[in-house]
């Protein structure tokens, strides 16, 4: 399976290694182009505005809108969630909108309040364990988006439809049942 990775900034190759362990083929997605003939996307972490800024800059908002409009397995992870939002409580910057929520970035602190938990997530048989680090926040729930795991009262994981998101980096600890998860979704 070729999955498309987000390669603009942020910690694409660490879900490359991943997803090479699981048997897929990553491909790095820098240009439009780059997105035929993939059959699932990642949007990793990393700095959100900066991602959002370059994929305007190199033409990409509309072709990832469109991809993920016609239902491509789609992850967001940290920036990935926040990239992927409708808004963010804080200062405007680029949002794809394709997913129904409102992000507070940063929620948690800033980089010495990076934290680890293990979660207990919808559809999951065991806890997850999570690797927090500058994490945003879900603050507001479309009514089609699905909260599949929380910190305390702050979701910190949602699928909407072919869409996973994440407040956390699966990709550091090498763990592939969120990857797993987003695989499987149709939209």
């Amino acid at each position: 399976m070729q999955v498309g990775i987000l390669a603009l900034q942020g910690d694409f190759r660490e879900h490359a290694q991943l997803l090479s362990q699981m048997g897929a083929d990553p491909v790095f997605v820098r240009r439009a182009e780059e997105l035929d003939g993939i059959e699932a996307l990642i949007i990793p972490g990393g700095e959100s505005t900066t991602i959002g800024k370059l994929a305007d800059r190199y033409g990409l908002l509309q072709p990832l809108r469109d991809i993920i409009a016609d239902g491509i397995p789609t992850l967001g992870t940290c920036a990935g969630l926040i990239f992927l939002a409708a808004g963010t409580t804080g200062p405007s910057q680029i949002h794809l909108g394709v997913l129904d929520v409102v992000v507070e970035r940063n929620a948690f602190g800033r980089q010495v309040d990076s934290f680890e938990a293990d979660l207990a997530v919808t559809g999951l048989d065991q806890p997850l364990h999570a690797v927090f680090i500058r994490a945003p926040i879900v603050d507001k729930v479309g009514g089609d988006v699905e909260v599949l795991a929380s910190v305390g009262d702050n979701p910190v994981m949602v699928r909407q439809g072919n869409i996973v998101a994440t407040s956390f980096h699966p990709e550091l600890t090498g763990e592939t049942r969120v990857h797993r998860l987003m695989l499987t979704q149709e939209g």
